[in-house]
């Protein structure tokens, strides 16, 4: 038990951190319908450090996360311009286009380093099981200091999350309000992906959201349920990795989808019970 705590200790750490702000980012992503944008910014933010990697620079230096930071912004900028009052497509067709694109660079680019399918694999799972308290408090701070940006803008970005259209009529800039929500979605993908890799990162954000919008009505309500379905789905991942020795960061997304069917199959009368 001993040696479980103090192995496991620091990855939970972070999957409590990751958990608080992704699970309020995903009730976003879930009410704009743009699923996969969380997928498309972190291939981008992998794709500025597989560039990194060509370039000289370690997979998580600080010149290789600010390098993703760039890459990212770009994105957001791309992602806020294409966000039409009356779109001829789905904005969702186009990041899926933008995600595939980049997800074809990051191979391209890896193909020119001699191991290419070890830092993928490393981009894709991360390295959870190694992280530092340090690291730790770093996402620590600036999730904090999002979170507080967003909760005293939360007016304005809810709004144009639930109703872009009444949004529009009320005269908003929308574009410059989707650039800067989508900017500090990088940067919170950006930092998470250099720890939990693409595909954790993505578990931690759609699945505590879908759970919080099948079984409660309110925001608060949705919050409450994403976190503490994170917390379980992290915990459960955790132990399974320990006790079967499995990769930590590929065991907590696959009980993540454990416990979204524990969810979603709950009998009828106890959907949409939390207030």
């Amino acid at each position: 038990m001993n040696d479980f705590f103090a192995l496991m200790i620091k990855p939970f750490a972070a999957c409590l951190v990751l958990s608080g702000m992704h699970a309020y980012l995903g009730l976003h992503v879930i009410k704009r319908e743009v699923i996969f944008v969380d997928l498309a910014l972190a291939q981008i933010a992998a794709l500025g450090a597989t560039i990194g990697l060509v370039w000289g620079l370690e997979l998580h230096s600080i010149g290789s996360y600010w390098l993703s930071v760039g890459f990212t912004l770009l994105g957001a900028a791309v992602f806020a311009a294409t966000r039409l009052r009356k779109p001829i497509v789905s904005q969702e067709a186009l990041i899926g286009v933008v995600y595939v694109v980049a997800s074809a660079a990051v191979i391209l680019v890896l193909s020119r380093s001699p191991e290419g399918g070890e830092e993928l694999k490393a981009l894709l799972v991360g390295h959870l099981l190694f992280v530092d308290w340090h690291t730790v408090a770093k996402l620590f701070g600036l999730y904090s200091l999002i979170g507080l940006v967003h909760w005293l803008l939360r007016k304005p970005l809810w709004l144009i999350s639930e109703n872009v259209e009444g949004a529009f009529e009320k005269g908003m800039a929308v574009r410059w309000w989707d650039f800067f929500f989508y900017a500090t979605f990088g940067f919170v993908v950006t930092s998470s992906v250099a720890v939990a890799g693409v595909l954790l990162v993505f578990a931690f954000l759609i699945v505590p959201a879908i759970c919080g919008n099948f079984l409660a009505q309110s925001v608060k309500g949705r919050l409450w349920v994403g976190w503490a379905v994170a917390i379980v789905a992290s915990l459960t991942g955790i132990l399974a990795s320990y006790c079967l020795d499995i990769p930590t960061g590929a065991a907590i997304v696959c009980a993540f989808g454990l416990w979204m069917l524990v969810c979603v199959g709950l009998p009828a009368r106890m959907v949409k019970q939390i207030s």
